[in-house]
């Protein structure tokens, strides 16, 4: 029921979510645009308030390939989480901490700069956090779904 509940609060996000000039078409159109034409929304509620992201290509709410950009303050964090297909992160702004395991444990993390790059299997489970405001691109297969590892984690629980 949890996941249900949190597909459904992501494709709400996505369907309201205004998607950046020429960035979402059809699967065999090309696509060409700079940042300065992207437009950026409140990330959806499964994640801490603070958060933009952006739409660049295809939807997370359905099945089939997506690219999203996330923008994070600074001292941003994701608690341990995990998601049912694999997900690529490339980090385009700033430093990217990245850890593995259910407990949220900042001095196991990985630290990746602007340029680095990321692909956590399926079911894996992980957690993120900044230090300064950070972008990263993500890079996965649709419908996007992300399950905390502790439910009270979940920021869209957290809010009702």
């Amino acid at each position: 029921m949890k996941k249900i509940s949190c597909l459904l609060t992501f494709l709400l996000f996505f369907f309201l979510l205004n998607q950046p000039a020429n960035a979402q078409t059809h699967d065999t159109t090309h696509i060409a645009f700079n940042e300065s034409d992207i437009t950026w929304g409140d990330a959806p509620p499964i994640l801490q308030k603070g958060a933009k992201m952006a739409v660049l290509n295809g939807d997370p709410s359905k099945e089939g390939e997506f690219t999203v950009r996330l923008s994070m303050p600074a001292n941003y964090k994701i608690s341990p989480h995990w998601h049912p297909t694999t997900e690529n992160v490339t980090v385009i702004k700033g430093d990217f901490y990245l850890g593995t395991g259910d407990k949220f444990d900042e001095n196991t993390a990985t630290l990746l700069h602007a340029g680095g790059f990321a692909s956590i299997p399926a079911t894996h489970h992980h957690f993120a956090f900044t230090k300064g405001e950070t972008i990263v691109q993500v890079h996965a297969m649709g419908p996007f779904q992300l399950t905390y590892i502790n439910p009270a984690d979940d920021p869209s629980k957290q809010a009702k």
